[in-house]
């Protein structure tokens, strides 16, 4: 049971949910789904999702989305490197606003499998008086990470409540 007077900041890592989503289901998350799992009728401070732009025409309407969804879209470009590297990441900017905002939150939840969050959720847990949730899918998030969080929900468990299949 959720306390519903706690104020809640739902961080999302679009990238880690979109390729868990396609890789192990072939499908797209539902985010509109997930985001109304992880208020669980509480009080939404601020729910950012945050994205990596590749310039490509469909993520135009897959970020107006995510708006109408109830998120607050950030951005980034993608980095390519000499060599043809690419890289896109937000686990510096997830955790920078997380800690920042978490002084007007009682709970922080991340929605991640990626391990590399675990000293964030541990710098919460410990430091903040924040409840840390933390929402994936099962099988490919990590174990570390489920294990530092104060809860985690597994989008596994009901994976059509949590998908988009395609037509």
């Amino acid at each position: 049971m959720k306390n519903l007077n706690q104020r809640v900041g739902v961080f999302v890592d679009v990238s880690n949910m979109y390729h868990s989503a396609r890789h192990m289901y072939e499908a797209r998350a539902n985010f509109g789904a997930i985001l109304k799992e992880a208020v669980a009728g509480r009080q939404l401070i601020r729910a950012i999702a945050y994205v990596i732009s590749a310039d490509i025409e469909q993520e135009k309407d897959f970020f107006k989305a995510l708006e109408l969804s109830g998120f607050e879209v950030k951005q980034k470009e993608l980095q390519i490197f000499a060599g043809g590297a690419k890289k896109g990441d937000w686990d510096v900017g997830i955790t920078i606003d997380a800690v920042t905002l978490a002084q007007r939150l009682d709970a922080v939840v991340l929605i991640s499998g990626d391990g590399d969050y675990v000293p964030l959720v541990e710098y919460l847990r410990r430091n903040t008086g924040c409840k840390v949730e933390v929402i994936a899918f099962g099988k490919s998030a990590s174990k570390r990470l489920i294990e530092e969080a104060d809860e985690f929900i597994d989008l596994d468990k009901d994976p059509a409540k949590f998908l988009i299949r395609p037509h």
